[in-house]
Order: structure tokens, then C-alpha cells, then sequence
């Protein structure tokens, strides 16, 4: 069974950065594809970055220029360095990988709230 364990959120003033981790229970290139999303309640859950296994990387344009995804296979971690938030970045982030074997499976972090408040 695969886990994910997403770390590094919290209260942030606009204009501030953070960087989120997830920690993945195995090699993040061993996946089809890990990424992050993001969720407000209510709302549909939103694809912000993803990293293919060949390294590539696909970024959302509502957070293109801010946000940057990158992963670390030697700590099996995958980071997402968000800059210049918003408080429309406000949100529940997840960690999302997908089966190499069967990309419309996948699996799911349990989320870490960022909040960009002053």
C-alpha cells in the first residue's frame, strides 16, 4: 500500500512563500505521474503541478510563475515552493501520485491546509 504524507502548511501573509513536502512511501518515479492539487470547500478539486516520470513537469496557469514543483527520488519526496501567495491560494493541498500500471488509479495524501491571511 502506498502512502503519501503531505507536511509544510500553515498560516501565511499574502505575499509570503511556503513550501510543501510529501513524502512518499516509495521511489516518486516509480509512479506515472505525482502532483499537487488543491481543494476549497465547495469547490472541485483543482490540478496545480504535475511531475512525470521522465522528469516533465505541467503546471496550471493560476499559479504558473509562482508556484514550482520538484522531486527528490533520493528522499522519495516530491515539493511544491509556492511564492507570492494570494489569499485566493487559500486551500486544503493534496499529494496525488498515479499507478504506472493503471494511470486512472491513484492514490491520495490526506491533505495540509495553507491559509494566506493578514
Amino acid at each position: 500500500q502506498v502512502q503519501l504524507v503531505e507536511s509544510g502548511g500553515g498560516l501565511v501573509q499574502p505575499g509570503g512563500s511556503l513550501t510543501l513536502s510529501c513524502q512518499a512511501s516509495r521511489d516518486i518515479y516509480s509512479f506515472y505521474d505525482m502532483g499537487w492539487y488543491r481543494q476549497v470547500p465547495g469547490k472541485r478539486r483543482e490540478m496545480l503541478s504535475v511531475i512525470l516520470r521522465g522528469g516533465m513537469t505541467e503546471i496550471a496557469n493560476s499559479v504558473k510563475g509562482r508556484f514550482i514543483i520538484g522531486g527528490d527520488n533520493s528522499k522519495n519526496t516530491l515539493t511544491l515552493a509556492m511564492d507570492n501567495l494570494k489569499p485566493e491560494d487559500t486551500a486544503v493541498y493534496y499529494c496525488n501520485a498515479r499507478r504506472a500500471d493503471n494511470p486512472t488509479e491513484s492514490y491520495w495524501g490526506q491533505g495540509t491546509q495553507v491559509t494566506v491571511s493578514s
